[in-house]
């Protein structure tokens, strides 16, 4: 058995620089176990995808290590890539080792107790890297270095404000790094960790397996330096090698369905952001079940086009609502030490419901210093000219700075209308807590026979006007498809087309 192992892995080798020459592919449908799973859920599921992988035998030599490196972590001038140091070296035959350079684990073996596994022998958690600065970093776990000890232009290695000794790589190579450490915490979440570099970083347990200091650096570093041609090359040849591949590469927001932002949505890996061709498996397309995206934001990232109105201001200049790069939309009357009296209203840009059957509303949000926030706080929605509190909201406790889901408010009542969404703020002298507002879904499901009642003629369609493109199993497209057959939706009226023609 290992014998045919070895041979499958070195014919992989032999063809593996071949094959990334090519586009990147995806294998249809791999991913596809995914879809519609969030958090905990969608973790597991990427384990479940990437777990088992036909790693080559460890060292130098035919079929192991360092005659992958070869395909995986050279250049086209026969350099070796050294994502932990300056250095140059070059390659000598495949399968021998460069002088001066170790095999480096971004897990060590020690972190779950020291066997020679699966893990111990992964592309994905090994690298070439220089001699010195492998014996400098040791064990330590990955993260910001705030008084190196040591720093050779490429990796720093010294304490972290955490109190304990750290790595830190080079800008260029975090996001590579911290893809990597994302992988790895996922395809091996039931190891159990030991050591104190392990738990310093890790905690026991399928969710999250990243403690929270570590998956947020991660993240942070991971959309500073998404991935470049170097890592998806690198991606497609160890997946030609073990077979498995790293989906943090693939899709680039997948992070933050597990550990970010997105937690509460549901992620689609046939719609995402996607470094590389992916093609759902084969079958009939299925009806969508979250409905589309009419109107999403992040509010830490951007305002979302909101606007502030104000009926009552403590003093003139005061801004009620402001906007916060961390937390979000932010509002308060708490100034100068004091609570003042007010009352003003975060308004959405408006929400068009027109083609809906039915909305729902989400968004999360914090409240504290509130003795009950659903007494003076309320979510409304702006219609016709009128304006109604709605219902069913999840609220916050009002004594602390925990973000919290409002749960799926309903906006069924105006669909097939346009409203906005007011978040309406009130304080007075005694009591004037802080609400923020971090990010904020509306998705809506459409009348699929508006959809397919349509025309095969072009007759009338103005490409240079704004129009919508659908695909046939009437979910809204973000991007123009590149082959296949499209609805377009334009003026109130429908046609049918084959994307990329002009048929």
């Amino acid at each position: 058995m290992q014998k045919n192992k070895a041979k499958r892995n070195i014919a992989a080798m032999a063809v593996a620089m071949m094959a990334i020459e090519a586009t990147a592919q995806i294998p249809t449908g791999y991913y596809d176990a995914l879809k519609g799973k969030s958090g905990p859920e969608l973790k597991t599921a990427v384990h479940e995808v990437i777990k088992d992988a036909d790693v080559p035998g460890y060292g130098s030599g035919k079929g192991k290590t360092w005659e992958a490196f070869y395909s995986t972590d050279r250049t086209d001038d026969n350099r070796v890539i050294d994502r932990y140091s300056n250095d140059v070296r070059h390659f000598g035959q495949p399968g021998s080792s460069v002088s001066g350079m170790n095999i480096e684990h971004s897990f060590p073996k020690s972190w779950w107790g020291g066997s020679e596994n699966q893990a111990y022998k992964d592309l994905y958690n090994l690298m070439p890297c220089e001699q010195k600065i492998n014996s400098s970093k040791s064990n330590y776990p990955m993260g910001e270095v705030t008084d190196a000890t040591t720093d050779n232009g490429c990796t720093k290695v010294g304490a972290g404000s955490r109190g304990y000794k750290l790595w830190e790589p080079a800008d260029r190579w975090k996001g590579d790094f911290a893809r990597s450490y994302m992988y790895m915490a996922t395809a091996y979440q039931d190891f159990t960790w030991k050591g104190t570099q392990a738990l310093q970083i890790l905690e026991q347990g399928d969710y999250p397996t990243l403690q929270q200091w570590a998956y947020e650096l991660y993240i942070s570093w991971a959309k500073a330096d998404s991935p470049d041609q170097t890592e998806t090359k690198r991606n497609e040849a160890v997946s030609q090698i073990q077979g498995n591949r790293n989906p943090f590469v693939d899709f680039p927001n997948l992070m933050d369905y597990i550990w970010g932002d997105s937690t509460s949505f549901a992620f689609d890996p046939s719609t995402t952001l996607c470094t590389s061709a992916y093609t759902p498996g084969s079958g009939e397309p299925e009806p969508p079940t979250e409905g589309e995206t009419i109107y999403q934001a992040l509010f830490t990232s951007g305002d979302g086009g909101c606007t502030a109105t104000n009926d009552a201001l403590p003093y003139e200049g005061f801004e009620v609502w402001t906007l916060d790069t961390k937390y979000g939309w932010k509002g308060t009357g708490f100034a100068n030490y004091e609570s003042h009296a007010a009352d003003a209203t975060l308004l959405t840009p408006e929400i068009d419901l027109s083609d809906c059957t039915e909305a729902t509303l989400t968004f999360s949000h914090a409240a504290n210093f509130f003795a009950d926030p659903a007494d003076v706080l309320s979510v409304e929605a702006i219609c016709d000219g009128n304006r109604e509190a709605l219902e069913g909201i999840e609220w916050p406790n009002g004594n602390n700075w925990t973000f919290v889901e409002s749960g799926e408010v309903s906006l069924s009542q105006y669909a097939g209308k346009k409203i906005r969404i007011a978040f309406h703020y009130t304080s007075t002298d005694t009591e004037a807590g802080t609400w923020e507002i971090r990010r904020m879904t509306v998705t809506g499901k459409k009348d699929a026979s508006a959809i397919y009642n349509t025309t095969n003629s072009p007759t009338g369609f103005d490409p240079s006007q704004p129009y919508d493109i659908y695909t046939t199993d009437g979910r809204k497209a973000e991007t123009k498809p590149r082959q296949g057959i499209v609805i377009i939706r334009q003026g109130g009226k429908t046609w049918k087309r084959v994307a990329g023609s002009d048929r």
